[in-house]
């Protein structure tokens, strides 16, 4: 009988697997032959007496480099058709699915790395895959080869005593999963669920599904973008108590100062689209506030009449939704204004942060870290972009939407709901 798969391992340390491979369900998999294990130490391929295999790094730095020739010898020894995988942090992130894919071969080829990393001709030698098990650091490859070969064996079959096992797995549906109970059915005051014990399947069923969702709600919302959700499934998310950091993100749009075509300073006039879509915007997330910041009274005027109309007015009554929006958008002379409304409201001095399409290092996601503990006032120009010297007063100038792209070019209200999105997505 032959395995199902082969790992071979490249490490020089490849004692480091001696006690995983030789207990519980691993070592079970190599007497049932349903894996075989192969390890390659570089070392043996060192032309020294001290069979080296690291050397200072061209460039200079802290730390050595592993040596080019001993691993191009040791994956010359490997099966022409494997796929080799080096475990590097600058890889993909290992993921279910990857795990999914990877059970799919014959031949793996884990390359474990150390020092400093290996010299990175290798990689274009043997068209290596780099995949990283996480966005920290370890001595080596060793403990990441493990979390890698456990994942993909799972879906070897006959590793698994119950098919459903993984199908049920965390990450299997794009959940985490289920809470778990035994016996007894009551320990020191707490039960477990009552509909665990119902014998009802169909709610039993039920119960697990809201309930992987809450904790995959709580513990890693981020997963819930790439899981398909049910309209059940979104009418119980809506229904969970959520963090409204949002109360704590407010929105400027200045028309003054800002600057023209020809880059000079200037002022802009107030538009309805931008009054009415941002407004929504605001609303939509739960913002503190959103100020229309115009030093002309003429201009102040016209929105306080607009204001009035879609709050107070005939409008109010014929669409609501645009009332609730626009309850929310003051109409304010200078950005100073703005900061002393927020102030005196949350009793703290907002944390200035400039928009621009052309500059700017601070991530959308470090600003949703601030909001944990204090206002955040969000500065958006109008015309050609903010003046140079609201720029050079904001405590932070967030990273442009596009700064990776040659044309950069989008309107105030596209770039205010793309910036409070990435911010504030509900699947953070």
């Amino acid at each position: 009988m032959y395995p199902r798969i082969c790992f071979h391992i490249i490490t020089i340390f490849p004692e480091y697997f001696q006690s995983a491979l030789n207990c519980g369900q691993l070592k079970k998999a190599i007497d049932k032959q349903l894996v075989q294990f192969v390890f390659i130490n570089p070392r043996d391929f060192a032309r020294d007496k001290h069979k080296t295999v690291d050397d200072r790094p061209y460039g200079g730095g802290a730390g050595m480099v592993m040596m080019l020739e001993p691993l191009d010898l040791a994956l010359s020894c490997v099966p022409e058709q494997s796929r080799k995988i080096l475990l590097s942090p600058r890889g993909r992130i290992f993921s279910q699915t990857l795990a999914r894919d990877l059970a799919k071969e014959t031949n793996l080829v884990l390359i474990c790395g150390r020092y400093e990393g290996i010299d990175a001709r290798v990689e274009q030698l043997h068209n290596l895959e780099s995949i990283s098990v996480g966005d920290y650091v370890l001595n080596g490859g060793e403990c990441a080869a493990l979390n890698v070969i456990e994942a993909v064996l799972r879906f070897i079959p006959g590793f698994m005593s119950k098919k459903d096992s993984f199908e049920q797995d965390s990450f299997s549906n794009g959940l985490l999963e289920h809470a778990h109970y035994t016996r007894p059915e009551v320990y020191k005051k707490y039960k477990i669920p009552e509909v665990l014990s119902s014998g009802n399947h169909a709610q039993i069923a039920k119960w697990r599904r809201t309930n992987a969702l809450e904790t995959t709600f709580k513990y890693r919302p981020e997963l819930l973008l790439n899981t398909t959700l049910t309209e059940d499934d979104r009418s119980f998310l809506a229904s969970l108590p959520q963090k409204h950091v949002g109360k704590n993100l407010y929105l400027a749009l200045l028309h003054f100062p800002v600057l023209d075509k020809f880059k000079k300073i200037s002022t802009t006039s107030l538009t309805n689209l931008d009054i009415h879509d941002i407004s929504r915007v605001s609303t939509t997330y739960g913002l503190g506030g959103y100020f229309l910041v115009t030093p002309l009274k003429d201009q102040q005027n016209l929105a306080q009449r607009l204001l009035v109309h879609w709050t107070k007015g005939p409008s109010a009554s014929l669409n609501p939704d645009r009332a609730k929006a626009l309850r929310h958008t003051k109409v304010v002379s200078n950005l100073e204004e703005v900061e002393q409304s927020i102030e005196q409201k949350t009793g703290q001095k907002p944390v200035v942060v400039a928009t621009s399409a052309k500059q700017g290092q601070v991530a959308p996601v470090k600003i949703r870290g601030l909001l944990e503990r204090k206002p955040v006032l969000l500065v958006f120009g109008t015309g050609y972009g903010l003046a140079p010297e609201v720029l050079k007063k904001a405590d932070l100038v967030l990273q442009p939407i596009g700064y990776c792209r040659k044309y950069n070019h989008l309107s105030v209200r596209s770039a205010v709901a793309i910036i409070i999105d990435r911010i504030l997505s509900e699947f953070w």
